[in-house]
């Protein structure tokens, strides 16, 4: 039993770990589309523009589609068969634990240990971004696919630079439909 009540702790961090590492990816398609007629791609300045990112996100992002799209046989052209477009959004989570039980120093006449009561809630912030990456039929201008990835993001930048490879790897995953791993 002491050994179990040891390593929770471990295993907890652990499970908070990978649970804020992971992406959940999403994907919607119009299923009457023959995705194999698509073999070049732009990207759709006027919908990217739009996107309420840094300038510098944006380029990460579209780096990462496009090493994603061109590993899948697609070719950049100036007559694109898609345009790509994208949309971002972000939520700020707030998490309050009120676990106000632990163990310290205190008392009367001198420091004692023991169980006491903590009235200090403790407070942690994230940010959770969802990223979605479309792609509109350049002759038709509809959307034809629209894939969804939503995970933590991180202020770091080079940390920051892997979670959008990971979030747009992600995502691609899923393109074209039909074709699962």
């Amino acid at each position: 039993m002491k050994k179990i009540i040891k390593f929770l702790p471990i295993v907890l961090v652990a499970l908070a770990l990978t649970s804020c590492s992971s992406v959940k990816v999403a994907a919607d398609y119009d299923k009457a589309v023959n995705f194999d007629n698509y073999k070049t791609f732009a990207f759709f300045k006027s919908g990217i523009d739009k996107a309420e990112i840094s300038d510098l996100d944006k380029r990460r992002i579209l780096r990462a589609i496009e090493s994603e799209l061109l590993a899948k046989g697609f070719t950049k052209s100036e007559n694109p068969d898609v345009l790509v477009s994208i949309f971002t959004k972000s939520n700020q989570r707030v998490d309050v634990y009120n676990n106000s039980w632990g163990a310290g120093a205190w008392g009367w006449g001198g420091p004692r240990w023991g169980w006491g009561w903590n009235s200090q809630p403790n407070i942690s912030t994230s940010t959770q971004g969802v990223l979605f990456v479309d792609l509109i039929d350049a002759n038709k201008k509809e959307l034809v696919w629209q894939g969804q990835g939503t995970g933590y993001l991180s202020k770091n930048v080079e940390k920051k630079e892997e979670r959008i490879v990971e979030f747009v790897s992600k995502i691609m995953e899923k393109y074209p439909p039909g074709i699962t791993k």
